[in-house]
């Protein structure tokens, strides 16, 4: 469903209760790019990621297409970072009951002063109950980057939030796939490695494969339904062999 005509921004149910929002760019010298955000729409609504500050209009009326914005309980955010908070406070604004939720550190180092909420840190492990859906934060630290990284999964539907994960170029335009995405988004990676490549990525990368997901929400490009596990063991060993 396309949300907004001019800008091409729209949302799609990419599991149960789990809406992607996309927006296409066009980044000049770089050609076509994209941001998605992800909305769990449930007794308390989350969304993961806000998008860049200026897109907060675009993905405010995408998530009006959903669900009453100002309904809003958690604002989840992997890393601090423009395309993962830059429209935090003005959600915090407009939805009076929504609170940023974060790791550990990044509470401590980031959001603590830069939201004008208080956040909610969440632990390494620790579930939080949205109503049918329960996610589960995990501590990736340095994985892609960003000392206070962490992902989400959504336990009922087996959804990783994946974050910079699989980041795939051009303008997103298929909300879900069943195809490579590997290929696309190392072709992506080795002109600008984004990633640390730090000594334990490997086994956060296996500890994440050990959760099964069946459908991982990238931050950009489309997300993927398949054998995540599977996936997720493939990016480490491209990773590994760089």
């Amino acid at each position: 469903m396309i949300t907004n005509q001019q800008s091409g921004t729209n949302v799609h149910e990419i599991a149960d209760g789990i809406y992607r929002i996309n927006t296409p760019v066009s980044i000049p010298g770089a050609g076509q790019f994209n941001f998605n955000q992800y909305l769990i729409a449930d007794d308390e609504p989350m969304l993961f990621h806000t998008g860049l500050r200026q897109m907060f209009p675009l993905v405010q009326e995408a998530i009006g297409r959903v669900i009453p914005v100002e309904t809003l309980r958690h604002v989840g955010i992997s890393h601090f970072e423009a395309d993962e908070c830059g429209a935090l406070n003005e959600f915090l604004d407009i939805a009076p009951e929504a609170q940023p939720v974060c790791s550990q550190v990044g509470a401590m180092v980031s959001l603590g002063d830069y939201a004008n909420r208080p956040p909610r840190p969440l632990a390494d492990g620790e579930e939080l109950s949205l109503g049918s859906h329960t996610v589960r934060w995990f501590d990736t630290p340095h994985i892609p980057h960003g000392w206070d990284c962490g992902l989400m999964m959504d336990s009922s539907t087996h959804t990783l939030f994946c974050g910079d994960l699989f980041t795939q170029g051009g303008s997103g335009d298929v909300a879900l796939t069943e195809s490579d995405i590997l290929g696309a988004s190392e072709a992506f990676r080795k002109p600008m490695d984004y990633y640390t490549h730090s000594p334990q990525t490997s086994s956060v990368l296996e500890r994440l494969a050990q959760q099964q997901p069946k459908t991982l929400a990238c931050m950009h490009g489309s997300a993927w339904r398949g054998d995540g596990a599977a996936l997720l063991r493939a990016l480490a060993t491209a990773l590994a062999g760089r």
